[in-house]
């Protein structure tokens, strides 16, 4: 799942602007090919002024990601620590370790696996909301292009 969400955010960034960003441009007033250039060169500066949106930077998260927590080893070493000092006042320390190093794994597991599940919805949520910004900058773009006379499509 992380790795599609990776890849789903790699080709937005990747999605390329200008005379590439998906849109079909046609000079409907006869425009010179110097003259569309120019205003796509304009327009793309009104829609990133517009919307504060630069298809062109490099994509920022509009929070920090979720620190990854949890691990099975790492649960299963504290577990067998708290074990051991249990099994000590109880007489048997060595079962009181294994009981500790199980239960400290399991749950050391459980947390690493909420952390990739928070880590995932994170990834889903910045790419969402770098789509977001970007539609709206297209949208300044297209309006742009159509009030200097072209088909955008």
């Amino acid at each position: 799942m992380r790795r599609s969400v990776i890849l789903l955010v790699a080709f937005i960034v990747s999605t390329p602007l200008a005379h590439g960003h998906g849109l079909f441009i046609f000079p409907n007033e006869g425009q010179s090919q110097d003259q569309q250039d120019k205003d796509e060169f304009q327009c793309i500066r009104i829609a990133r002024d517009r919307t504060g949106f630069d298809p062109m930077a490099t994509p920022t998260a509009t929070r920090d990601r979720p620190e990854t927590r949890g691990g099975a080893v790492g649960g299963a070493l504290g577990g067998a620590l708290l074990g051991t000092a249990v099994g000590a006042l109880a007489g048997d320390t060595r079962r009181g370790a294994v009981i500790g190093a199980g239960g400290g794994g399991l749950l050391g597991g459980m947390r690493r696996n909420d952390s990739r599940r928070q880590q995932d919805d994170w990834a889903r949520e910045q790419a969402a909301v770098y789509q977001a910004d970007r539609d709206q900058w297209t949208r300044a773009f297209k309006a742009c292009m159509q009030a200097r006379g072209y088909t955008v499509g």
